[in-house]
């Protein structure tokens, strides 16, 4: 390949739902140099999920849709997508073929190998390795990511703890092969206008100038644990003087349950409330006090990184590569996962502690700021695109 001729990247993403992906999918599209041509493909949301194509619209990107890309396993449509895909890359003849999480990898690194791509790259967005699946079907998709990872030219992990429970702990592949690439958002809505944004939140949502808002942010799926926030809340309202509103923000499959869930506290007094998606997460996140993650598996939750860059203080479990998108004690509290009365006492101590709270505040956008801003991972993976190609003698 001459330098003349642009280096064709053709990115595959599950689908267009809100979360971490989206996000990273769409500035890799968008802003990678101007030596790159980057298509975008990839399933639509399910009913219950909120669509993110407003993400790629945002960012002048326009996105091929494959209606057939779904999460569940169904041989029709698979093989369907499968073949869409494959048309698609005979027709965009990419130079690499880059996907992002578990249906996008399956089907495009399938057709990608079938079609003859030079590169083939994936992107672990966390992994279903556990607290997803069953027993069975578990080490049923392990053996599948093994085989693919076998043919792949390259697995990006988007923190370290994750690369090694990859290699070490599941055995998908041997370490070299994997290249550690955080994730990256643009931040800046989050970090400008705060006061302006923190006022027009809080007189949404009727919220007094003596009340600590308190938000969990994600969709509302088993793997987020959403009841181990509501029995969290429940302690901590037993022991807090303080006036305590509670937003749970998304949208899912456990929509009804928690809302069950939530009923007998309400009637108790507690003020909680659930909003479904909400677009201008930056404006919302101004007004918040506290920002809460209860999940019992992760990879790089965006929530906590917008938190920080918002000036918040969090509260998560210690989960999956958590610990690396957090300053444990300077921007938040790091909890065991099945530890409730530990993090009711974090989170009660930060709703008494308005000093913590200011504290934690200050420490979040310059942590953030150097980590996860969008240019370090379009720097990032232009470096790695490009020393690939030059191991497979296609670039310069």
């Amino acid at each position: 390949m001459s330098k003349n001729k642009k280096i064709r990247v053709l990115r595959i993403i599950n689908r267009f739902n809100i979360g971490g992906p989206i996000y990273n999918a769409v500035l890799l599209t968008a802003f990678m140099p101007e030596e790159y041509e980057t298509l975008l493909i990839g399933g639509m949301p399910e009913e219950n999920e909120a669509n993110s194509l407003y993400i790629a619209e945002k960012y002048g990107i326009s996105p091929v849709l494959i209606s057939e890309m779904q999460r569940e396993p169904n041989f029709k449509n698979d093989n369907s997508a499968l073949q869409k895909i494959k048309e698609i890359i005979r027709t965009f003849q990419p130079d690499i073929v880059h996907t992002h999480a578990s249906k996008a990898g399956a089907l495009g690194r399938k057709a990608a190998f079938d079609c003859g791509v030079p590169i083939v790259i994936h992107t672990f967005h966390g992994h279903v390795f556990h607290s997803y699946f069953s027993w069975w079907k578990t080490k049923l998709y392990q053996l599948i990511e093994r085989r693919l990872s076998k043919k792949t030219t390259g697995i990006i992990a988007i923190s370290a703890i994750q690369k090694n429970e990859l290699s070490l702990k599941y055995k998908i592949c041997k370490p070299a092969k994997i290249k550690v690439i955080p994730l990256g958002f643009d931040l800046r809505p989050f970090n400008e206008n705060r006061n302006e944004n923190r006022l027009l939140t809080r007189a949404r949502y009727e919220i007094q100038d003596t009340e600590i808002a308190v938000a969990i942010i994600g969709r509302l799926v088993a793997v987020k644990n959403h009841q181990l926030f509501i029995n969290i809340i429940e302690n901590v309202h037993q022991k807090t003087t303080k006036k305590v509103v509670y937003f749970i923000v998304g949208d899912g499959e456990e929509s009804d349950n928690i809302r069950e869930s939530i009923k007998p506290l309400k009637e108790k007094g507690m003020d909680i409330r659930m909003t479904s998606w909400i677009k201008d997460i930056a404006t919302f996140n101004a007004g918040m006090d506290i920002i809460c993650l209860t999940s019992k598996n992760e990879g790089t939750p965006v929530s906590l990184i917008e938190a920080q860059a918002a000036g918040i203080p969090i509260i998560s479990t210690n989960v999956g590569g958590i610990q690396d998108v957090i300053l444990e004690n300077k921007t938040g509290y790091l909890v065991h996962a099945d530890d409730m009365e530990g993090y009711s006492e974090k989170l009660t101590e930060l709703i008494e502690n308005e000093n913590k709270r200011h504290l934690m505040s200050q420490n979040g956008w310059s942590f953030v700021e150097d980590k996860f801003q969008f240019p370090n991972l379009i720097k990032n993976m232009d470096e790695y695109y490009k020393s690939l190609l030059k191991e497979m003698k296609i670039w310069p």
